[in-house]
């Protein structure tokens, strides 16, 4: 657990060659024990005796125990079969003498759900075994300093420890996190998403000058970017920067800002003097005018800058602060779109859960990069952070990729009416820790959060005006699960989300009788009640497992109703029909399926496992379902061949219908090399199907293929078995579960 000589030496070096601040990871060799505990045991020192297990941090104590179980809602409590309740995370630490004179914080990226932290200067030297700690005596509990607490598991946090190390000697830091809900801390449930315990973000010390930019402002960077009057011409870029002074006198500065192009030129600088008072947090704010910058265009040019913020003293830089900045214009417009720039851009949006199969939400950088790497195919243009802040590195590479953000507050299902003073701190949180990311277009106040109506509204309210007193330059949203867009705590943000699962929860997927599906008839009335109001489709979608098949799953209005069988084909029709809907009503000024990815409910009343299979990719991201193709057809500039129905290799029906995605024009469709005739298009102009097509009995090969302007050949192929034996019932499954070939 001790930190090794060699790095001590590489720490003392790195000082001595730089008196800017310095951030060092601190997310290896963690000891970490589990509870429950039987009583108070830090007051009596019993948690400190025995077997600690060695982590790395991100780490979860969930990973798997809240994927595998399904509880009943309404049970939550600490006898449940995953664990909620308290874990203990401890980590010596040597400090050099050469930072005396310094100050020292620790930054928490994310610790789920309640956290204390405390630094013992009297560590008891441990005994290592593999895999383990032990500690063979208690420690003494009156040498334990109480450092801090945070509530809240999804934003970051900063404790000072600068007056309580024993400098040039091991200190021990220990943790106690606890990821029990309650009715003070937003979620206030784990109904709708898990609360994954653990420190499962990234733990870092930085250590700074007396003097420098503010480290503990709500774990911000302490530098505020602004951006007014953005043209190709022209940009104001405005700044605010939060200084510290703790050297006891007023101290002589130099503030710089420096903006620099991606190519390491220099676009635009700004200087100051400043005596600096040794009493309060002091801002200075100032404004450097960009001549034709370069605009941050989204997915089709996403530009950034490099913002370089220096404090110097005495001529030398005691700290330093690099910030992205991609300059841009957002406007959400009702009945019209969203405008990048001045330029309408499609707000083809995702909704993401960060948690994924076996890893809970300990998520390392190449798990976000292959999330963004698959929504990034499917062509989105826009992601929803549901339902929480998410990881920093998350959001830069939204930056660097031009993708535009919903970042939102756990504020969802339920209130208790003793969140609000919580609900504020993360809304406040959430907005000074990520400021400055260009990618993020608008705040989330709430999601689907009702009665009391007076106290939710109130609380709306407050979260707005605060986020507009944070940021004014941002929209706020605020979602219901009502298909009323006037419904009672309504329309207290600038945005108004709706989530609605027509022919999911309720409503019919498809009416037979006048082909008119219930979200057509929802998009035409709003369209003509609503046209003033700024409204997004926040959320639709269909749960669909992967081995639940079916060649013809009909219109069974309500599928939720039937939990043991969500089969692929219905989702994929729904997926079809909303987006169909969607494409054609302007009303809808922007749209986020749901979801990209299965994620877990570990208090589910669905399917065997805890799980909610809504997402278009599966939660160990290996399978990508045909409403994946559907929307990489529609939305991607990539060229898109793809035939559905491929996992329901066994097939009953001698005549059966096959649809095809293509943005490359009418495909050639052959069935055992046979040409089918009568194409009609569906949904939208990508959506090719084929009625009434015979197969041959035993194999068939299906064959789907484009000619591009350019010569080029594009073709997708897939096999399917028919035989009459395989013949079910419209609704029912192909095939048994061991039957299953091709998933």
């Amino acid at each position: 657990m001790r930190v090794t000589s060699l790095l001590s030496l590489f720490l003392f070096c790195l000082l001595q060659w730089s008196v800017a601040r310095e951030v060092i990871p601190f997310n290896s060799d963690w000891a970490y024990k589990r509870g429950p505990f039987t009583n108070d045991v830090f007051q009596y020192g019993s948690v400190f005796q025995g077997k600690w297990q060695t982590v790395q941090v991100p780490h979860t104590w969930n990973a798997t125990d809240m994927q595998e179980t399904t509880i009943k809602v309404g049970s939550l409590g600490k006898n449940e079969r995953f664990y909620v309740g308290d874990s203990y995370y401890r980590k010596s630490f040597a400090v050099p003498a050469a930072w005396k004179g310094k100050r020292v914080f620790i930054k928490f990226e994310g610790v789920n759900t309640n956290t204390e932290v405390y630094l013992n200067t009297k560590s008891v030297a441990p005994k290592k075994d593999k895999g383990s700690v032990t500690y063979s005596e208690p420690v003494a509990m009156d040498s334990y300093q109480f450092v801090g607490r945070h509530q809240g598991g999804y934003s970051a946090f900063v404790f000072e420890l600068t007056k309580m190390i024993d400098y040039g000697n091991d200190n021990e830091l220990l943790v106690k996190v606890n990821n029990e809900a309650t009715p003070q801390v937003i979620p206030v449930n784990h109904t709708l998403f898990p609360m994954y315990g653990g420190i499962y973000r990234p733990v870092e010390l930085i250590v700074t000058d007396e003097v420098s930019i503010a480290t503990s402002d709500f774990a911000s960077s302490g530098v505020y970017i602004t951006q007014k009057n953005v043209s190709k011409k022209s940009a104001d870029i405005g700044f605010k920067v939060k200084l510290e002074n703790k050297t006891g006198k007023i101290q002589p500065i130099e503030l710089t800002t420096t903006i620099y192009e991606n190519d390491g030129k220099i676009k635009a600088a700004y200087k100051q003097s400043y005596p600096l008072l040794p009493q309060g947090r002091q801002e200075l704010k100032y404004e450097i005018n960009v001549k034709n910058p370069h605009l941050w265009q989204g997915l089709d040019d996403p530009y950034l800058y490099k913002v370089v913020t220096q404090v110097k003293r005495d001529g030398v830089v005691v700290d330093e602060i690099v910030e992205p900045l991609g300059i841009r214009k957002f406007e959400l417009i009702a009945s019209k779109g969203f405008f990048l720039n001045g330029i309408k851009y499609p707000l083809y949006g995702v909704c993401r859960h960060q948690d994924r199969e076996g890893k809970g939400s300990a998520l390392s950088e190449a798990d976000h990069d292959e999330d963004l790497a698959i929504i990034q195919e499917m062509g989105a243009t826009s992601i929803r952070l549901a339902h929480y802040q998410q990881s920093d590195y998350f959001y830069s590479k939204c930056d660097s990729m031009g993708i535009i953000v919903w970042a939102e507050i756990p504020f969802v299902n339920r209130v208790t009416t003793f969140e609000e003073n919580n609900a504020l701190q993360q809304m406040k949180e959430l907005i000074r820790q990520n400021f400055n990311h260009p990618s993020i277009y608008i705040w989330g106040l709430h999601n689907e959060v009702y009665t009391p109506n007076t106290y939710t509204v109130e609380l709306t309210s407050k979260l707005h005006d605060l986020a507009k007193s944070e940021d004014p330059d941002r929209y706020t949203v605020q979602v219901s699960g009502y298909n009323v867009v006037d419904h009672a705590v309504n329309n207290n943000a600038d945005v108004q989300g709706i989530n609605h699962y027509f022919g999911w929860y309720n409503g019919e997927l498809e009416n037979q009788s006048d082909k008119v599906d219930d979200v057509q008839t929802w998009a035409k009335r709003i369209s003509e009640q609503f046209s003033d109001y700024k409204l997004i489709y926040s959320e639709y979608g269909a749960e669909a497992v992967i081995e639940d098949q079916a060649e013809v799953t009909g219109n069974f209005g309500n599928q939720f109703s039937k939990p043991d069988f969500f089969p692929e084909d219905f989702a994929t029709r729904f997926h079809e029909i909303n987006w169909g809907t969607i494409a054609k009503t302007p009303t809808l000024i922007g749209s986020y399926l749901w979801n990209t990815f299965e994620f877990a409910t570990p208090i589910t009343g669905l399917n065997v496992r805890p799980r909610n299979y809504k997402g278009i990719v599966t939660f160990d991201r290996k399978v990508k379902k045909d409403a994946f193709y559907w929307y990489k057809a529609n939305w991607s500039k990539t060229p898109v061949v793809y035939i559905t129905q491929r996992r329901v290799v066994n097939r009953g029906n001698e005549i059966t219908p096959i649809t095809v995605y293509s943005n490359q024009g009418e495909p050639i469709l052959t069935v055992n090399g046979k040409v089918v005739q009568g194409v009609k298009i569906g949904e939208t102009a990508v959506h090719f199907k084929y009625d009434n097509v015979q197969l041959n009995l035993g194999e068939n090969v299906v064959k789907a293929i484009v000619k591009t302007e350019d010569g080029k050949t594009i073709e997708d192929e897939i096999k399917w078995n028919y035989d009459p034996k395989y013949k079910r019932a419209i609704g029912e499954p192909s095939v048994t579960k061991d039957e299953h070939v091709g998933l």
